[in-house]
């Protein structure tokens, strides 16, 4: 069985001439014919080199794997049952599903208060979430919710100022943090995260004594990558401007001769990369507390799918530094531009990282070490596996993050509300009719609590706050057939596993095993049938 298309996918506009008939393990068509214009990778690969590597087109589309994992969230089912209830009282008439508390806290000391247990991990410098901002900041805000801001926004701004190479202005990540500052209502915060080149160019010290940023998050790396972030620039002058920033540029735009092609059209966009971080155990204490000297309330770690090792340091330096929330990132995800291959091919997947954190935060728990609040990432975008990524690693998992789900909502809708704006909405979305508040089902809430600031709510915010309503109300409909009226009371016990590799990988119990010992407690239970006689 293959679990990858390894030579075709549309995130790279490749595929194969004998569609019907392909080799398993390459990927290749069975007969490769001369004559042949290389549609497929490896001939695409021929003609444009490094440029296939990446998924397309660059800066208005968001990608993940589509590699199929052997093990998934699919491969569990959340049980239910017809007895008790957790949380509330056991009540007809009060346990019912409006009544479920889906509100979350994580934190060191200081607790972080959300109204949803989910957040948005890190949407950075691509242009992607630069051009919904709008909605994924105030989206987030009037949802309750979390946001961080990703990687290298100070260093991609053209209109960052710096003094001595460190940032003294950087209008865009002003910009970003204000948006979601302005609707801020009590729940959620927003973060600045840092890579390398960002701790470079003090983006955090920025952020916190200019803009008055109580919470950072110190990056290690995230599931759709094995290496430092990247984006493409489609201007000589901005490539420039980034390679005398430090960041890796490819090809060099300071050579004529480079120049000289891209200005001739043999080329179209340049490559910036950002450069892998070097974990030292000391260094990382000693930032740690750097930033939490600086005024930083709260301090945020974020590691990708690497090794198990690399699992374990992030789990034994979150406990000795006391970080408020780790959060893991399997392999899968994704919402910028890593490469292709890479994100199908590297890390390890969401389900087998999630079990070795459940495992090794059970260990340090045992040795009486401090256990951190973690979150999960890695393909998370419904109720289901909201509730499956909060169960599977219970109690320890406080909040799930989903990056590409809130980017599709506020994409969606943007494009709806200028549709709308234009007169040229599509018949299926016609129906609805033209205004906001028949478009989108949450915007008569919306209007409800901010009377005459609703105007000011974008489209793609509305779509964003709509969308994780109904995240909201699905999840509050698993948690009370599970008879859960609180998160507090979700636990693995909640899940079964529907094949033996999911159990033996996880230790959820196969689902016709669950409740071995209870169901012989019941039926042993059964009176003889001459007993009912005699009776």
């Amino acid at each position: 069985m293959s679990y990858s298309k390894t030579n075709a996918t549309a995130a790279t506009f490749t595929k194969n001439r004998t569609a019907g008939s392909v080799s398993p393990f390459s990927g290749m068509c069975a007969t490769c014919i001369e004559g042949c214009t290389g549609l497929c990778e490896v001939g695409k690969s021929a003609l444009r080199g490094s440029e296939v590597i990446y998924p397309a087109p660059y800066g208005t589309m968001t990608a993940a794997s589509e590699k199929d994992y052997p093990i998934d969230y699919s491969h569990f089912n959340i049980m239910g049952t017809a007895v008790g209830a957790h949380g509330i009282e056991s009540d007809s008439d009060k346990a019912i599903f409006p009544n479920v508390n889906i509100e979350t806290e994580f934190g060191y000391k200081d607790k972080i208060k959300l109204k949803v247990p989910w957040f948005i991990p890190g949407l950075g410098s691509t242009n992607v979430a630069k051009i919904n901002w709008d909605g994924l900041a105030i989206g987030s805000a009037i949802s309750g919710s979390m946001l961080v801001i990703g990687e290298n926004v100070v260093g991609m701004d053209p209109k960052s100022e710096f003094k001595n190479g460190r940032v003294v202005k950087a209008p865009d990540l002003a910009e970003r943090v204000k948006l979601f500052q302005d609707w801020y209502d009590g729940y959620g915060t927003i973060v600045v995260q840092a890579n390398v080149e960002d701790t470079r160019l003090g983006t955090l010290e920025y952020a916190i004594s200019e803009l008055g940023v109580d919470t950072v998050e110190l990056k290690w790396g995230q599931g759709a990558k094995d290496i430092g972030g990247e984006v493409k620039i489609d201007n000589l002058e901005k490539a420039l401007m980034l390679k005398s920033r430090g960041y890796v540029v490819l090809p060099d735009p300071e050579d004529p001769k480079i120049q000289a092609a891209f200005k001739a059209g043999v080329f179209t966009e340049f490559e910036r990369h950002s450069r892998v971080g070097m974990v030292d155990e000391e260094d990382f204490m000693r930032r740690v507390e750097e930033l939490r000297s600086l005024g930083a309330k709260h301090v945020f770690l974020k590691t990708g799918a690497y090794r198990p090792a690399d699992l374990a340091r992030a789990v034994k330096f979150a406990s000795q530094a006391r970080i408020d929330l780790l959060t893991v990132d399997g392999a899968g995800g994704g919402t910028g531009m890593s490469p292709w291959r890479m994100m199908n091919e590297w890390g390890v997947p969401t389900v087998y990282l999630q079990s070795l954190l459940y495992e090794y935060l059970q260990r340090i728990e045992k040795a009486g070490a401090y256990v951190p609040d973690v979150a999960i990432a890695g393909g998370f975008t419904l109720e289901d596996a909201v509730f499956k990524g909060l169960a599977l690693s219970a109690p320890y998992t406080k909040a799930v993050g989903m990056g590409r789900g809130p980017l599709a909502a506020a994409m969606v809708g943007k494009t709806v509300g200028k549709l709308a704006a234009e007169g040229k909405l599509p018949r299926d979305l016609a129906k609805y009719g033209s205004d906001y508040e028949n478009l989108f089902a949450g915007a008569t809430e919306l209007k409800a609590k901010y009377g005459s600031d609703f105007k000011y709510i974008p489209a793609g915010a509305i779509a964003v706050y709509t969308y994780y309503s109904r995240i909201a109300q699905g999840l509050k409909q698993l948690m009370c057939g599970a008879r859960k009226f609180a998160l507090k009371y979700i636990d693995r016990g909640d899940l079964a596993s529907l094949t033996r590799e999911a159990a033996e990988l996880t230790g959820i119990p196969f689902v016709t095993e669950l409740d071995a010992l209870e169901v012989d407690e019941i039926l042993s239970s059964v009176p003889r049938a001459e007993e009912e006689l005699a009776d």
